[in-house]
């Protein structure tokens, strides 16, 4: 457990967890007691956490296909090149990119005016229904946040993209089938885990605010929120020979 990937995947679990705890609670919490209400400051905070967990987990999704990169490419430099320094400087970038993302998101709908109905068409407070709720202009804010969640999402898209055909490229340089699988087994549990959330977040994020919200599909967003995160776990931990073992066990 002690290698790179194993390091990343951790900061993958500690980012599901405030995730799923930004949403799962108050979601809980209204379904018990038989309401369907959150605060203005609840929302927000709801709205800043859940977009930071996505918005860092899609660069450390990027870091993770770099380091798969590096493991089949360059695997007698490998160790030496992800050191733990190395690990440690590029989830600080993570993180650090991640908070100033969501950040500015957040501000930037905290200062619209809201003045009723004030129902999120949502089971969690997530930029595209907050805005449609806004009775003030949207425009500036719309272009602002959309930039960001294009240059942010697709730039990663593009970059996982890119580590992959790199993989593909090297792996069918290698001689013999076996070899090749060996290879690119190592890179399935990110595999699983990049196409997974990319597909529904893209599904989700991609739609205008001027569709209906009442067309946009809420087991989507249980997908990428309460789903996807619980797959990461098993997913990789199936990795590992021995709890595989006492999985089967």
């Amino acid at each position: 457990l002690h290698t790179p990937i194993y390091f990343f995947v951790s900061n993958l679990a500690i980012l599901d967890v405030v995730g799923v705890s930004s949403v799962l609670p108050k979601m809980l919490e209204n379904l018990i007691l038989g309401k369907n209400t959150i605060s203005f400051e609840g929302c927000v905070a709801q709205l800043y956490t859940f977009t930071f967990s996505g918005s860092t987990e899609l660069i450390l999704l990027t870091v993770m296909s770099y380091d798969r990169y590096l493991a089949i490419r360059q695997p007698l430099h490998y160790v030496t090149m992800m050191s733990k320094g190395t690990c440690i400087s590029l989830m600080a970038g993570v993180w650090g990119i991640g908070t100033i993302n969501s950040l500015i998101n957040t501000l930037l709908v905290a200062q619209l005016d809201f003045c009723g109905p004030n129902l999120v068409q949502n089971f969690l407070c997530e930029i595209p229904p907050v805005l449609a709720l806004s009775c003030s202009s949207t425009c500036l804010k719309e272009i602002t946040v959309y930039m960001a969640d294009i240059i942010l999402g697709m730039g990663n898209f593009l970059l996982v993209t890119l580590s992959y055909c790199l993989i593909i490229t090297t792996v069918l340089k290698i001689q013999g089938s076996a070899g090749k699988w060996k290879a690119f087994s190592t890179c399935s549990s990110h595999l699983a885990i990049v196409g997974l959330f990319y597909s529904t977040i893209i599904y989700t994020y991609i739609q205008p605010t001027s569709t209906p919200l009442e067309k946009k599909n809420k087991r989507v967003s249980i997908m990428y929120t309460l789903v996807t995160p619980t797959l990461n776990a098993l997913i990789y931990s199936l990795r590992n020979k021995v709890i595989k073992a006492a999985f089967w066990k």
